[in-house]
């Protein structure tokens, strides 16, 4: 009778474990020029990103049900090879939507989190992509052009230690979960190569061991300690 017992306990130990492992991601879309398209999710693993799951869009709607990661981590979205949109993957059912003016993810915190970073930092981008407009305008107006590029030259800069100062507070205070290494990642991946600047300095020194430990962030690192060892020779 106490195998039999001890039987069943491991056997729904399993079957939980399981669940808990079990993507439950629904989507839908409005665009009709994704229907009967593929849908990515990836995370960074071995170097490189690696496919968890995949999902074809029918009729305006799709679900991941394969299996999750051990733990929380932060996927990429892809359309069949175009990045579309991060997304945290954690224990909790989450619903993503994708129309023509947003991309986004509900159902977890962390995802919120995200969402509401990534509004910000978008709004400083659309801010600093318009200042070549605004020259342009500026000019045909008759404003003196020297003085036009000393007025946008402050604002850009401004605006740039703005957005530098969202990311890194955002990064530091989000160092023990999986919003930190995931960000980084996506501002490391605009780098030309891994390479060293205050910024990322400061995130190292400040780092805590869960982000260090990160396999980007960790191998980031490394190519970039790398990499200027290899500038200092030259």
């Amino acid at each position: 009778m106490k195998r039999t017992l001890y039987a069943f306990s491991l056997f729904c130990a399993l079957v939980l474990t399981g669940c808990k492992n079990q993507l439950d991601i629904q989507g839908e879309t409005s665009l009709p020029e994704l229907e009967g398209r593929t849908l990515y999710l990836r995370v960074y693993e071995n170097g490189d990103l690696q496919a968890i799951d995949s999902a074809s869009i029918t009729h305006g709607k799709f679900h991941f049900t394969g299996n999750a990661t051990d733990s929380t981590v932060m996927a990429f979205l892809f359309l069949e090879e175009q990045s579309l949109m991060p997304v945290v993957i954690d224990e909790n059912p989450l619903t993503i939507t994708l129309n023509e003016n947003e991309h986004k993810v509900v159902g977890s915190a962390l995802n919120d989190t995200l969402r509401a970073f990534i509004q910000r930092k978008t709004e400083l981008d659309m801010q600093l992509a318009e200042l070549p407009r605004r020259e342009s305008r500026m000019i045909l107006e008759g404003y003196d052009h020297h003085e036009i590029l000393m007025q946008l030259n402050q604002e850009a800069a401004a605006l740039t230690a703005q957005e530098d100062e969202l990311v890194t507070r955002f990064i530091k205070d989000n160092m023990d979960n999986a919003l930190a290494p995931g960000v980084f990642m996506i501002v490391t991946s605009g780098l030309p190569y891994p390479m060293l600047n205050p910024q990322i300095e400061e995130l190292e020194a400040l780092g805590s061991p869960r982000f260090l430990n990160d396999a980007y962030v960790k191998d980031f690192l490394k190519m970039a300690h790398d990499n200027m060892e290899k500038l200092k020779d030259q």
